[in-house]
């Protein structure tokens, strides 16, 4: 091989930079995500309903595999039992 058939063509190192810029971003937004969320103690969260308000019958709750499994919170970080409560609670309408 020679020196010419090395070398990158304007194109290919195009891709390679678009490439590289946009890594950070794409990996970034799975961390944000997570960030954003408050933490169970700062939403006074419990594993126990408050009456008839459940974690179950709110609308930031993402439910888990099954009906008793745990699931996730929109707002609140972690592991979130579907019969759980915290401050953010609001609702199925």
């Amino acid at each position: 091989m020679n020196y010419r058939q090395k070398k990158l063509s304007r194109r290919e190192l195009i891709k390679y930079i678009v490439l590289g810029a946009t890594i950070p971003y794409v990996w970034g937004d799975a961390y944000k995500a997570e960030a954003a969320k408050a933490s169970k103690a700062l939403m006074k969260y419990q594993d126990k309903p408050n009456g008839s308000e459940k974690c179950s019958n709110c609308i930031q709750f993402i439910p888990g595999d099954t009906s008793d499994a745990n699931g996730e919170c929109k707002v609140v970080a972690g592991s979130i039992s579907p019969q759980g409560w915290c401050t953010a609670f609001s609702p199925k309408s």
